[in-house]
């Protein structure tokens, strides 16, 4: 067989095993709060998010052309380039999983992909704007995750709840919250599935040698296929972080962030801006909680999530610099 389709196929697995793990680490995106407050069951919350990821991954590619066409050149498009990427950010994310920190699979697999591109062929290679991009979202979307949580559950308490018993208030959101938690796990698997796709677009860029603009159908498949499979697993170290460290939780508090967090990473998957579903869901249930009094807020516990945050992007661009060199070596 062929070495550069041996090569190639390694790739793809690797994509595959990142998206994978993207799901079953990410898993507590999307079900978390509803685990934390009893409206689903976690075998029921794992069911619908991994149906729901496959759909949400099924919904669009824009997001997949910013990573394979918007960070590195495909003119400079490598096997050896795409592999280090991978290996850097399936490295950290299973450890972050092993330590239980919600950190981000998406600037993890970029800022890898940017680390693998220094050391293929300098700073000059990187994209300025595809990058500026990726920064918009790694620092938008969490500051709008804070705050669009705060002005709903002020807008839903002035308008509703105050006129309600509290019984009802539960029982009413109770329902509601089944919704929002679709919502959140069709846009985390619009957003994040992408990025497995786009990596394994501008491996067969390297393949082929020429660019390739359009997401093919067979990636865009087996992209959603992994994505739903991992998800199916579950991330139960995060999942105890999530929704049941940072804040305590009721249905209404559920509803308003994960309905928040949705509508934040469905408008920048629309926009193509790859951005973090965990930092997005993250803030939210901390804005969520900080309407009940900051002290309500475990914040060391989101401290520790921050640090995850803060070492993402460095650690990342370190790692996949290292790998790429690590790969040429290995011939």
């Amino acid at each position: 067989m062929d070495p550069l389709l041996i090569g190639f196929l390694l790739i793809i697995f690797l994509a595959l095993a990142f998206d994978f793990i993207n799901g079953f680490h990410d898993t507590a995106n999307a079900i978390a709060t509803s685990v934390a407050t009893k409206v689903l069951t976690p075998a029921q919350a794992i069911t619908m998010a991994a149906v729901l990821n496959v759909v949400g991954a099924l919904a669009g590619t824009a997001v997949a052309k910013t990573i394979a066409t918007s960070i590195v050149p495909q003119e400079y498009a490598t096997l050896q380039l795409t592999g280090a990427a991978l290996l850097s950010a399936i490295a950290w994310n299973l450890f972050t999983w092993w330590k239980g920190l919600p950190s981000s699979s998406s600037h993890a697999l970029i800022f890898s992909l940017v680390g693998a591109g220094v050391a293929a062929g300098g700073w000059g290679i990187i994209i300025p704007k595809g990058v500026q991009k990726t920064v918009t979202g790694l620092f938008t979307s969490p500051l709008l995750g804070f705050i669009v949580p705060i002005l709903l559950m002020t807008l839903l308490s002035w308008l509703v709840l105050r006129h309600m018993r509290p019984r009802t208030v539960t029982g009413t959101f109770r329902w509601l919250q089944i919704g929002s938690a679709a919502f959140m796990a069709f846009s985390h698997g619009g957003n994040d599935a992408q990025k497995a796709m786009g990596i394994m677009t501008f491996a067969l860029s390297a393949y082929l040698g020429t660019q390739v603009e359009q997401v093919p159908l067979w990636i865009i498949l087996s992209a959603a296929t992994a994505m739903g499979l991992g998800t199916s697993i579950g991330g139960w170290r995060i999942i105890k972080t999530m929704g049941f460290k940072v804040v305590d939780l009721k249905p209404v508090d559920g509803f308003v962030a994960e309905a928040s967090a949705a509508a934040i990473i469905s408008g920048a998957t629309a926009l193509g801006i790859p951005v973090s579903t965990t930092h997005t869901i993250s803030t939210s249930i901390m804005g969520v909680g900080t309407t009940k009094g900051f002290r309500k807020v475990k914040w060391q516990v989101a401290g520790r999530i921050m640090q995850a945050w803060v070492f993402t992007i460095p650690v990342c661009i370190a790692l996949g610099w290292l790998f790429h060199k690590a790969l040429l070596l290995l011939g």
